[in-house]
């Protein structure tokens, strides 16, 4: 049975672009409904939103006192939790099962917008689910991404794909594993960084690399040739191109999860240098961390038409001594192997803080190289773009910073915190943990053996930042990151 508009929308797409999948869709809406539910209720509960005047706990159950005079209840919401655990929140008195009804229910700023965006959320989760995971273990290093199915693990908008049909989901989304036909746009005056590769030139001609959506539904009067097949990854606009070699960031100007992604002049003309600093800086870290590096880039003078080159992270693994590639959410069930993770992610990150750099280190940039027995021994971090550099930190360190402005140099430490702590905890380590007293578990031996710095007392000490990933799309004229905190289980809260 279809709820609501987007669900009827989708399933009327897979009539004609896939109609043996009908009935697993239909099948996978209850739990896609239940998991971005619990999504949105963890962020009704713990982001600042301005109509929720107050907060009341009662038994296992927390009260929304809204400023309109109505209440919202549901289960109190481990901030940690990633289950699928809120299956209904009753306001004024009437229950809610679907997260799009019960934003637009709430009627405030914004809502009618966001419950659209929660709509093809939910019913692109549930496509998401109807392909079936392959019984055997992935040889490719990009075949263990393309199993990470459910997206991000606290954002409501987990699975939010608006602008795509079912057909184009199933087309180009990795856990689907298609095979992505990329295109060339040809362009004679675009801006080159690094050493940008002979077979995507003609003479002084420059062949920037397409996706397919941008190309029909962005640049529809560019012409764009045949290029090369790739499979997509994790973050679905970057793709391991089939004949090998270096991976392919393309400018997919379409809103995922919280941001509309492009790729700007200003990060072409800085990604080489930027990343050639990074790589230096990883050095010092005894082995522990390999920066994939950007080995060229283009842009064309939009951010709707340019492309990143960067190294496959596979270039850092010994594969013939049984050494992978794996995203930290393949180690989800292992606790030996998410305690490893964390102590080594745990020293690699903070160290580099320390040094001067915030890396931003969710689940999609930071990666890890297995040995053969499957237990982490090094990290591959991707993605330099929303990195932050800190030239104080840097020059105590008498380390010169890279000939870069704008807005990935800081040297405030709560940004700099925020940038790590809310991405390495929040997003990485807070999905393997699964629950508050896991996550205790895991700071505790995280910040054990560490040097004791101000950046460790933080991270001990204090409440923990978090995007607030629902209050930014209910205030989506807001500029940047919103942040709210969670409480810290290493000093006592847990709920």
């Amino acid at each position: 049975m279809f709820h609501t508009i987007g669900e009827r929308l989708l399933a009327d797409q897979l009539r004609t672009a896939s109609p043996d999948r009908l009935g697993a869709y239909e099948a996978a809406l209850p739990g896609a409904r239940a998991a971005v539910l619990s999504r949105l209720w963890r962020g009704l509960v713990h982001d600042r939103l301005p109509w929720v005047v107050r907060h009341e706990r009662a038994g296992d159950a927390v009260v929304l006192h809204l400023a309109d005079g109505r209440r919202a209840h549901g289960p109190a919401p481990d901030p940690w939790d990633t289950r699928p655990s809120t299956t209904v929140v009753v306001l004024a008195g009437t229950a809610y099962h679907h997260p799009a009804r019960l934003v637009r229910a709430l009627r405030v700023p914004h809502g009618p917008e966001f419950a659209v965006e929660l709509d093809n959320s939910t019913a692109s989760l549930a496509l998401s689910r109807t392909t079936p995971t392959p019984r055997d273990p992935p040889g490719n290093d990009w075949e263990w991404e393309q199993r990470v199915v459910d997206g991000h693990p606290y954002h409501p908008g987990c699975r939010s794909r608006p602008g795509f049909t079912a057909g184009e989901q199933l087309a180009y989304a990795p856990e689907h594993r298609p095979v992505v036909q990329l295109g060339l746009a040809a362009t004679a005056d675009a801006l080159v960084v690094g050493d940008w590769p002979a077979h995507l030139r003609e003479g002084r001609t420059v062949l920037v690399p397409v996706h397919p959506w941008q190309a029909r539904h962005v640049l529809p009067d560019t012409p764009v040739r045949p290029g090369f097949p790739a499979h997509p990854l994790m973050s679905l606009r970057t793709l391991a191109p089939l004949a090998g070699g270096p991976h392919v960031k393309t400018a997919l100007s379409a809103r995922l999860t919280s941001s509309v992604r492009d790729i700007s002049e200003h990060s072409v003309a800085h990604s080489v240098a930027v990343s050639a600093f990074l790589d230096r800086l990883a050095r010092r870290l005894d082995g522990r961390l390999h920066i994939t590096r950007t080995l060229a880039a283009a842009s064309a003078g939009t951010a709707d038409l340019a492309a990143v080159l960067r190294e496959s992270p596979g270039a850092h693994a010994d594969h013939e001594a049984g050494e992978r590639v794996l995203p930290a959410a393949a180690f989800a069930g292992s606790p030996a192997a998410v305690l490893a993770f964390a102590r080594l992610a745990g020293s690699v990150c903070l160290d580099l803080l320390d040094l001067g750099v915030a890396l931003e280190a969710h689940g999609q940039n930071l990666l890890v190289i297995v040995d053969r027995a499957g237990d982490p021994v090094r990290l591959v971090y991707r993605d330099i773009a929303d990195v932050r550099i800190s030239p104080a930190r840097l020059r105590r360190h008498r380390i010169a910073p890279p000939p870069l402005t704008g807005r990935p140099v800081t040297d405030d430490a709560g940004e700099l915190r925020r940038k790590l702590f809310g991405s390495l905890i929040t997003g990485t380590l807070g999905p393997l943990a699964g629950n508050a007293h896991t996550m205790r578990e895991l700071l505790a031996a995280l910040t054990r053996d560490l040097a004791h710095t101000d950046d460790v007392e933080a991270l001990s000490t204090r409440p923990l930042p978090t995007k607030a990933l629902t209050g930014m799309r209910l205030n989506p004229g807001r500029p940047g990151d919103a942040w709210t905190e969670v409480p810290n289980p290493l000093v006592g809260g847990i709920g």
